[in-house]
């Protein structure tokens, strides 16, 4: 399927009445080149007056649909670092229980030593009154004086030995419990990190909800023809570089697996921290979809962008990671033919939508 055809089912997916085919290039909405209306100056079109009114109407939509963008922008970045602290905290979590559990044994440990070095002492005083010499003169049989005599010594190493694992056992018991200081501390600013960007996000979602609450059903409609248009523009810009001539590489098995994975989820809710299988976030998404292909991949979209392979742009194949903005706020899924499916953000389902749609910061592959 070419770029245009995968166009046109995305738009008609997307109920849009404008098909942007490939290599189609205009303006933002609003600005240069952008007509207030349809038919606007012509016999059959608007007046003057009229034309005027809703071209205000559109410019202020418009303004509208950058600040929800830009606020939805700092949600997925918020989202991104609460999964982040929330995936640290577990690990912490993880930790902790397993320190706790080598504190437990280590403290059975030391109590055993402990009842052991006690024996032996109890033993070693009731057999060793006398000095040598002076039991080897009360002996009357020498040799049993001097088996005697080699017990008491092979004894006397194995308290030391005995003393030695116990000095040890205190010093594990010790480093165990400064690392679960540590590990708990750790854990403490995660939980906090973890609920100032729950705390952002909630603050940011709710001042898009109140933009969108002061419009009308017409006007709200109206909103997401323009954000459409303005993800199509920046597609079709990112189209007329030719960059497609270039792009040609083929998915992987792994890969193939990935994609159908995604693509089997999409029409589902976008939920900021959801990782599936009923809605998910965007990095949610990709980490499920190599999940299901076999490959574990990190759990935010920075992580995927510092810790996965890069790629140039021009070697990009379907099922790779298109890391989107400045902050690595936002990923997903290149499926050939320009096109990428994603987790777009709240308020949203997972869907196709093109791969230029979005400023991209690079690609990066899981199976390299």
């Amino acid at each position: 399927m070419g770029a245009a055809a995968v166009c046109a089912l995305v738009c008609a997916q997307l109920g849009l009445l404008l098909v942007v085919p490939a290599g189609t290039a205009y303006a933002d909405p609003g600005g240069p080149g952008t007509s207030g209306a349809p038919g606007a100056g012509t016999p059959d079109g608007p007046s003057a007056d009229e034309g005027s009114a809703d071209g205000e109407g559109t410019a202020r939509l418009e303004e509208i649909r950058k600040k929800i963008e830009k606020l939805h922008d700092g949600v997925e970045s918020a989202t991104e670092e609460y999964n982040a602290a929330s995936e640290r905290a577990e690990k912490q979590r993880y930790e902790i229980m397993r320190l706790a559990q080598a504190i437990a044994r280590t403290r059975g440990r030391l109590e055993h030593l402990t009842d052991r070095a006690g024996a032996m002492a109890r033993a070693q005083y009731r057999g060793s009154g006398l000095p040598p010499g002076a039991r080897l003169v009360l002996e009357d049989d020498p040799e049993k004086f001097l088996r005697d005599l080699d017990l008491l010594r092979k004894g006397e190493r194995a308290t030391d030995g005995l003393l030695g694992k116990l000095k040890n056992a205190r010093k594990d018991l010790d480093e165990y419990a400064d690392e679960a200081t540590g590990r708990w501390a750790k854990l403490e600013a995660d939980r906090k990190k973890k609920a100032a960007a729950k705390k952002k996000i909630e603050a940011e979602l709710e001042k898009a909800e109140k933009l969108e609450s002061k419009l009308e059903a017409e006007e709200l409609e109206r909103l997401r023809e323009l954000e459409d248009e303005a993800a199509w523009a920046r597609q079709a810009r990112w189209l007329d570089t030719g960059i497609l001539d270039e792009i040609d590489g083929r998915a992987s098995a792994r890969g193939k697996k990935a994609i159908a994975y995604a693509m089997a989820q999409i029409g589902k809710d976008y939920e900021w921290g959801a990782e599936g299988p009923d809605t998910f976030d965007c990095s949610g998404l990709m980490l499920r979809a190599w999940e299901a292909a076999g490959e574990r991949i990190p759990r935010t979209s920075q992580e995927q962008w510092r810790l996965l392979p890069r790629v140039e742009i021009t070697d990009m194949r379907p099922g790779d990671l298109i890391v989107y903005k400045k902050d690595a706020g936002h990923v997903g899924m290149y499926v050939g033919d320009g096109m990428m499916v994603h987790a777009p953000r709240t308020g949203r389902q997972i869907t196709l939508a093109g791969a230029g749609s979005l400023p991209i910061l690079g690609v990066v592959r899981p199976d390299k």
